[in-house]
């Protein structure tokens, strides 16, 4: 699963989603993703600030299969 289809999962359950590359920020904290509401809940939220597109992409995964919502189930 590549982000473009994340993030179109979890729009199709109600989520917000936002993938970010800066460039100006350090090397270690480049990418961020935030992912709110719908399947998260009204009051559910994640947010991780990482160094690469994958890693960021892998970690949301994680935490949605510990929430229960998972494009793999």
């Amino acid at each position: 699963m590549d982000v473009v289809e994340l993030m179109e999962w979890l729009a199709e359950r109600g989520c917000s989603v936002v993938f970010k590359a800066d460039g100006e920020r350090g090397q270690g904290q480049r990418w961020m993703v935030i992912v709110s509401g719908g399947a998260l809940g009204p009051e559910g939220v994640f947010r991780t600030d990482l160094s690469s597109a994958e890693a960021c992409l892998e970690a949301t995964l994680e935490h949605l299969a510990s929430q229960q919502v998972s494009p793999f189930t």
